[in-house]
């Protein structure tokens, strides 16, 4: 049998794909990624310690979080070696790339940094220590070798969980060695799936928050995180018309309507953040509008020529747009759409499709 790590965080998703493996006839070791935060104690209500693995220049002291022991019940259940490994030097990279990204006026995406350099960077590291060939994780997405036999990363069954857009960031080479066991399957299978097997997570709600940030409340994180700063600033209109105050710029993201601290006879939205004047813009739906994007820190997964036509998403359960994509000798790439598209936001992810297939991508500038 081979031997894969597969990433449990507690959740029904990663719980089936522990199950389709093992039926699979894979041998199945579970790893909880402690971030190190101390909040919420696992073994504060009473569940047996779990296993402690040290991973220099940190050492884990106690069980992480409560989702670590709907993990370690799972493993327990279908009789799996379970361990939890601390990562809080890396999470700490990724709070410091989250924090990095607000306070300069753009719109981060923690979950795809994750991917990059946790879920499937230290996993496969994690995997190689203990013999694995493979790791696995419960997204919504699929690898399937194309004519060649190469794998390529491909949108879930489910498209409307489908979460290719954030595993844009892998490194291609892991592509032979990863499995995501419930992207051939819908939602409400993998929670029927979960119960016949009598997992207690088959009801178990997702988590649609940032898992270091308590209650979505990012600007009490970033103080809290980074102590007091000063981003408080002007509303103004596209022409530069002041129409009010805001209290910080980190408050606001590109296409926000509600919350703006201003009242206004129509619908208005923020189109632009200005970190250097600390300045807000709002406008009208059509400010909005974008007909070309730039971005930089590119990834493919696939060999592509230097222009061509594809379908870009800018950001999470986004329909992909028609475009012509042309990418220089760097690591950068200029998207221009067929139609103008709302809600381009620096920051965030812009990436490239061909049907259901993940050509790449890259990060808004």
């Amino acid at each position: 049998m081979s031997r894969v790590v597969l990433a449990m965080s507690g959740g029904v998703d990663s719980s089936a794909a522990a199950v389709l493996l093992k039926r699979q006839g894979y041998e199945v070791i579970g790893l909880f990624m402690r971030s190190g935060a101390t909040e919420e104690q696992a073994c504060a209500v009473g569940e047996p310690s779990l296993p402690i693995i040290e991973t220099k220049p940190h050492k884990q002291g106690c069980c992480s979080a409560e989702d670590a022991a709907d993990a370690r019940r799972v493993a327990d259940s279908l009789d799996i070696p379970f361990h939890a490994l601390n990562f809080k030097d890396a999470f700490g990279r990724i709070k410091d790339y989250f924090a990095d990204e607000y306070l300069a006026g753009r719109t981060p995406n923690p979950c795809v940094m994750c991917n990059n350099w946790l879920k499937f960077g230290r996993l496969w590291e994690f995997a190689k220590s203990v013999g694995a060939t493979k790791i696995a994780s419960g997204h919504y997405a699929r690898i399937i070798p194309d004519a060649e036999n190469r794998p390529q990363l491909i949108r879930g069954r489910d498209l409307s969980k489908d979460q290719s857009y954030v595993l844009f960031g892998i490194d291609r080479d892991l592509l032979p060695n990863i499995l995501f066991p419930v992207g051939d399957y819908e939602k409400p299978q993998i929670r029927e799936l979960a119960r016949e097997t009598g997992l207690r997570v088959a009801d178990k709600k997702d988590s649609y928050e940032v898992c270091f940030v308590p209650n979505n409340d990012y600007a009490s994180f970033l103080r809290n995180y980074r102590g007091e700063f000063e981003t408080a600033g002007e509303l103004v209109d596209t022409a530069g018309n002041v129409l009010g105050t805001h209290e910080g710029y980190e408050r606001f993201t590109i296409g926000q309507r509600k919350g703006l601290g201003v009242t206004f006879g129509a619908p208005r939205f923020v189109v632009e953040i200005d970190a250097d004047t600390k300045r807000v813009v709002i406008g009208e739906r059509d400010d909005l509008k974008k007909p070309t994007l730039k971005a930089d820190r590119t990834n493919w997964l696939v060999d592509v020529p230097k222009e061509f036509r594809g379908e870009v998403a800018i950001r999470y359960q986004f329909t992909p747009r028609p475009a012509t994509i042309t990418r220089d000798d760097t690591d950068r790439m200029k998207v221009e759409f067929d139609d103008p598209v709302s809600g381009v936001a620096p920051g965030q992810a812009a990436v490239v499709y061909e049907g259901d297939r993940v050509l790449g991508g890259g990060w808004i500038r």
